[in-house]
């Protein structure tokens, strides 16, 4: 089995106990992961689609994602001077393919006080929070509940590094806010990796796995899932902790396979 190895992704420990995580834990991790996927994946060709349509008309704006009866919609829009309202000038709704979505604008623009502009408050706090970077990176804001569409349970709000060249995937120099439902108070901040890595595989030879190291935290991440979905075709990837080794499947499962006696 070939595996791409990745460096230590943070420093600094969160937490020191020794017992595995749940079943139900893991599988919470694995059901963000695909959501954040899912987001990631449809903030990407409605974006396509949109430019396609009438190039540079969202520049400057922002994409927010919702899925509602098995679809998603990404609408692209600005949050008024007082943030009281999300302006909505395009919208794009998925169609039967997956990676097909149907682009309308609304003339005159669409205004939402509900999700939409909760979600735009609480990316623009987060995106202040996290600061200037100096590469491309992409957002995702999903409820912290699953299947929670009114947020109740507040925000998450993601931001990791975009892809810039073909067939290499980043992972790392991450983080994840929590944000309360209305998107005016960041409630904790999450930093899930540290470093970037950018590992190009090797030609000829198929890839098996990755493999990367952190001590954050005793647990994969979110992003640690979104990274083995995100690949053409998905690759499992095995994350070392100071106390467990994990494979994530390719299909995002995340199974303990080794625990590490201190």
């Amino acid at each position: 089995m070939l595996l791409i190895a990745g460096a230590a992704m943070a420093v600094g420990a969160e937490g020191q106990g020794v017992t595995a995580p749940t079943d139900a834990e893991l599988s919470a991790i694995t059901e963000r992961g695909r959501m954040l996927e899912e987001y990631d994946q449809a903030a990407w060709h409605a974006s396509d689609a949109v430019q396609t349509a009438n190039p540079k008309t969202v520049e400057g704006q922002h994409y927010i994602a919702k899925k509602e009866n098995g679809k998603w919609r990404v609408v692209f829009g600005a949050v008024n001077a007082d943030k009281s309202k999300f302006v909505i000038g395009y919208e794009a709704e998925q169609q039967a393919k997956p990676k097909e979505f149907l682009v309308k604008r609304d003339e005159p623009a669409r205004v939402d006080g509900g999700f939409y502009l909760f979600a735009a408050r609480a990316l623009e706090l987060a995106l202040a929070d996290f600061g200037p970077a100096a590469r491309p990176y992409n957002a995702a804001v999903l409820p912290a509940e699953p299947g929670d569409t009114n947020a109740k349970g507040g925000l998450f709000v993601y931001l990791y590094p975009g892809q810039t060249k073909g067939g290499i995937y980043p992972l790392g120099g991450d983080a994840r806010y929590l944000v309360s439902a209305d998107g005016t108070k960041i409630l904790a901040t999450r930093q899930m990796h540290k470093s970037v890595i950018e590992n190009r595989p090797p030609k000829g030879k198929k890839v098996e796995g990755g493999f990367h190291t952190h001590v954050l935290s005793d647990l994969p991440e979110d992003t640690d899932v979104l990274h083995v979905l995100q690949q053409d075709p998905p690759v499992p990837e095995f994350v070392s902790t100071t106390h467990f080794l994990y494979e994530i499947l390719a299909n995002g499962t995340i199974q303990v396979k080794k625990e590490r006696k201190h």
